[in-house]
């Protein structure tokens, strides 16, 4: 088969921190049109938006949309449309229903939707899946914070309705608690903190629990100074599983098991390369599921005004 000839639309920090490296990095995939509105590559074709790119004469099998969730679902169903595979970045949308919806068009149109979850693909995530398919767990405790200032700088869409406000890195957590967990969990209760000036929160307190009635606790925060804090903790009758560093690093009763330099979207672009050759897609949406269902039950408390 030959080099799926993909586009991106979105050339931001998530497109240039990690999707160029990681598409440069992956065998079966070349990287021929760029659409941003406000950036550009050399030597690649270059468009204002998914429109111009479309409708030009470029030869594109597959489009990574690496923009804000609000406004990707027309963007995503152009594409669609068009006959190309396409892959969301992480939030896959900025609504359940129009994810489904996507769902639905990709299988009518015969081709490849890509969901990503890029935490998922951190070394010790299926490490720590096969581990606790075999234990029996008691707790789970999620720790989630960091600077906004640092990873979002001037980023305003994020506080916007549809920017998911923390649970932009806190939706990466539930990706991975989602994957691990040998059983399904829902929300019981949601504390979410909301700047006085802002539209999304800046921190949240949830609480899940699993059909058999384990308790699953997640803290998430944005406004952490410092190192930054991404550990999921599961407490077994066996010991304890603990995921540090975003689920790159495995410590299963106090020893380090998996200590590994980050892959995630060198993964996440592979997997997409084997989804187009083989004509599947790939749509988990739970965690985005798990996110609205915070909304829904969230008890909103406003707290000091935030400034970039």
């Amino acid at each position: 088969m030959p080099n799926i000839r993909l586009a991106i639309v979105g050339l931001g920090k998530i497109a240039r921190d990690q999707h160029l490296g990681a598409i440069a990095a992956t065998d079966g995939i070349d990287l021929v049109a760029v659409a941003s509105r406000n950036a550009s590559l050399e030597n690649i074709h270059c468009f204002p938006d998914i429109d111009a790119l479309l409708a030009s004469d470029v030869d594109v099998d597959a489009v990574s949309l690496c923009t804000p969730p609000q406004g990707r679902f027309e963007q995503a169903r152009a594409a669609l449309m068009a006959g190309k595979h396409v892959m969301l970045e992480k939030p896959p949308g900025a609504t359940i229903a129009e994810v489904f919806a996507l769902e639905a068009l990709a299988r009518k149109q015969g081709v490849s939707l890509f969901a990503t979850w890029h935490s998922r693909e951190a070394a010790a995530v299926e490490p720590a899946r096969r581990l606790l398919a075999e234990r029996r767990i008691q707790s789970v405790e999620v720790e989630w914070k960091e600077d906004v200032r640092h990873w979002h700088p001037g980023q305003a869409w994020i506080w916007e309705p549809g920017g998911l406000g923390v649970f932009d890195p806190g939706i990466n957590a539930l990706s991975i608690v989602t994957r691990i967990m040998p059983e399904s969990f829902h929300l019981v209760s949601s504390e979410l903190s909301f700047p006085a000036n802002r539209a999304a929160p800046i921190a949240a307190d949830l609480e899940f629990q699993t059909a058999s009635g384990t308790p699953i606790k997640a803290a998430f925060d944005w406004r952490q100074t410092g190192p930054q804090t991404w550990d999921i903790r599961v407490s077994t009758q066996e010991g304890d599983v603990v995921l540090t560093h975003g689920g790159s690093r495995l410590i299963v009763n106090g020893e380090a098991q998996i200590v590994e330099e980050d892959r995630e979207y060198r993964s996440l672009y592979k997997h997409f390369v084997d989804l187009v050759s083989s004509k599947r897609s790939d749509t988990d949406f739970s965690p985005l599921v798990h996110v609205a269902d915070a909304f829904m039950l969230g008890r909103r408390n406003v707290v000091e005004s935030f400034e970039d």
